[in-house]
């Protein structure tokens, strides 16, 4: 069955009906889920082994019967390895019914049918009892419910749940450590607010501006068994450091940058709600001697955390990349300039007005951008000086504009929908729309950009895509397949959005121009198509292409989205890292046991279309290097993993 969906597309701002399947949603979820990157985790998946073994020996030890409840099964991994480690019987949970149908089949081909039981519920709708789902309470929890934060997939509320309704007293657990707190979660805990502090000497002086936190999964009693979140540089053995995409470190910043002096005591203070962790630095006093620290979750007053993300503000405030705007906007602005921004809270209107132009008009067409960019023009003191117009683009009129013809039409371009790097061409359709309003000879800028790619050999992010096979001896084939199948029902013929600073990887080409776009033009009405190759110059497994956009201001100045300077002998990559690059997989399957070498051309078909704004693409392995692109076959040398 069809179903029609209401969209609004990110690159010509319209609203869209697109016809879907009505399993879109569900492909969707399970293509982007991060299951196999937890059962990549061997380091994660060895220590929880390790702790269920011994915890179901200590149930035993006591001549009891070991009876599991597993919330969050996902696979059911966990709750197979408590049977192999000698539990009577296990309740596996898992709330998401694709994943739960999958852990039934995954349970009965390992041979578990007649000790696990799949419960496709919330765990709060669990019951127990002659009649529930469960017959009697466990008394052995076992769970996976952390996120980088520790509790913001909701464990605290959970496990609370689970200790007064599921389980027996003293079920055995792990405890989580973040630094200097503890949670033991073989107790009962509460999701309610609360604080702890601790008193530091600060080896350094200076200014305090963020607190970067990771913790520590204890998976027995004594603290033998652990899995840790550390940083490379904090790590008992850096080199043997599991790569992870699930679980990383955090960074908090603080509510104001706080004066630190060398050897004068300062308090920590750590606060969390029922999902939410932030942190406090406090002076100890005499006064404040065991008072409490507790704070209200810090909330955004200023509203431009509603509408920038921290990557945007870090693009706000690189020095480097405004020095660029300033001199291009030196070359094109007159006396006499009438200058029109677009943008999602663009600081561009403030740099034409402080430059010189004439008079400067500001495109708004949401709420908050309007409010935050009054906020800021009145604390600038341009209120009068800065026109804010809070409309789309498209429905611009003369009145709007007093009857000016525009002389300059700017643009970085910023907007707070895109998600893949050519989204932003919507600057080109607002170009477009406003043409009747610009004057004869009427600047834009940028004046053009160009996609790029770029065939690159990760280091890592491949895994995201590679099968597991088999965890820890238990087959979980049918989840790979499961994967499989909703990645081939789109997503494997897209590129998704990256932020490639985070993921190491390597150049194998060379960074290649495949497409260009003129912004002194309207948009075109055909589609533009592009048929080329990209030759491997080094030697490396080829995991994807990655895709990026330039930005050419004036033909003396660019601005990249992608690769920030030449990738040299080795490939090195340093991307830009307030974007977000495309990667295109090149396949969804990724055979980490092949051989290295392989086809050394990638063919490839890029085509952009004008009614939608979308760009197709195909990457394909050719022995041809003129030749046009043909299918790649599953798992050869192209798409293979380390």
């Amino acid at each position: 069955m069809k179903v029609f969906c209401g969209r609004a597309n990110p690159t010509t701002g319209s609203v869209e009906w697109l016809e879907e399947d009505e399993h879109y949603d569900y492909h969707q979820e399970i293509a982007r889920s991060s299951y196999a990157d937890m059962l990549h985790d061997k380091d994660r998946n060895i220590k929880y082994y390790q702790g269920i073994r011994a915890a179901v020996g200590r149930v035993k030890e006591k001549g009891q019967k070991a009876i599991v409840l597993d919330i969050g099964t996902g696979t059911g991994l966990l709750s197979m390895m408590a049977v192999t480690a000698g539990a009577d019987f296990c309740y596996a949970i898992e709330v998401f019914k694709p994943m739960a149908d999958a852990a039934v089949k995954i349970v009965v081909r390992n041979g578990f049918r007649d000790k696990i039981q799949i419960i496709n519920k919330h765990s709060t709708e669990v019951t127990v009892g002659p009649e529930g789902d469960m017959p009697c309470r466990a008394n052995i929890l076992v769970t996976e419910l952390f996120d980088t934060e520790l509790i913001g997939e909701g464990a605290l509320p959970s496990y609370e749940h689970a200790h007064r309704h599921l389980v027996q007293s003293r079920c055995p657990q792990t405890t989580a450590r973040r630094s200097f707190r503890s949670v033991d979660f073989s107790r009962p805990v509460s999701s309610s607010a609360a604080c702890h502090s601790q008193q530091f000497h600060p080896l350094l002086s200076g200014r305090a501006q963020v607190v970067l936190s990771w913790w520590d999964i204890e998976m027995d009693p004594e603290g033998q068994i652990k899995c840790t979140m550390a940083p490379f540089w904090a790590h008992s053995d850096p080199e043997g450091l599991q790569w992870r995409d699930h679980w990383m470190q955090c960074v908090y910043f603080l509510a104001r940058e706080e004066p630190v002096v060398q050897g004068s005591p300062l308090c920590l203070v750590a606060h969390h709600d029922d999902y939410c962790v932030w942190f406090s630095l406090q002076r100890p006093s005499p006064e404040k001697e065991g008072a409490s620290f507790h704070q209200v979750r810090p909330i955004c007053d200023c509203q431009a955390h509603l509408l920038w993300t921290r990557p945007r503000f870090g693009e706000l405030n690189d020095q480097d990349r405004t020095d660029q705007y300033v001199q291009a906007l030196r070359t094109v602005l007159k006396p006499d300039s009438i200058c029109v921004c677009v943008g999602d809270g663009s600081l561009l209107p403030v740099l034409a007005r402080h430059l010189g132009a004439e008079q400067v008009f500001t495109i708004e067409s949401s709420a908050a951008s309007h409010r935050l960019m009054r906020k800021i023009f009145e604390a600038n003191h341009l209120e009068e000086k800065i026109n804010i117009i809070e409309k789309r683009p498209e429905w611009l009129t003369s009145a709007d504009l007093g009857g000016r013809k525009v002389s300059l039409l700017l643009g970085e371009p910023f907007f707070t929908t895109s998600l893949l790097p050519w989204h932003n061409l919507y600057f080109w359709y607002v170009r477009t729309a406003v043409d009747q309003h610009l004057a004869p000879g009427a600047v834009v800028m940028p004046q053009g950009a160009s996609l790029h790619a770029m065939v690159v050999e990760f280091r890592d992010l491949w895994r995201i895509r590679s099968p597991c096979g088999d965890c820890e001896g238990f087959d979980v084939h049918i989840m790979d397949d499961m994967i499989k199948r909703a990645l081939d029902f789109r997503e494997s013929r897209e590129a998704e959005p990256h932020p490639l600073w985070e993921y190491p990887c390597r150049g194998l080409s060379e960074p290649q121009c495949i497409l260009t776009f003129d912004f002194q033009q309207q948009v075109p009405q055909q589609p533009v198509r592009a048929v080329g190759s990209l030759e491997l110059r080094r030697p490396g497994r080829s995991h994807g292409a990655v895709l990026w956009m330039d930005y050419h201001l004036t033909p003396d100045s660019t601005v990249s989205t992608g690769l920030l300077r030449p990738t040299g002998d080795e490939g090195h990559c340093c991307w830009n890292p307030h974007c977000k690059q495309a990667v295109y997989f090149f396949s969804p399957i990724l055979d980490p046991q092949g051989p290295l070498g392989g086809p050394q051309t990638i063919t490839y078909a890029v085509e952009f279309l004008p009614h939608n704004g979308d760009i197709t693409m195909d990457f394909r392995l050719s022995d041809d290097p003129g030749g046009v692109p043909s299918p790649a076959v599953v798992g050869n040398k192209v798409a293979e993993g380390p």
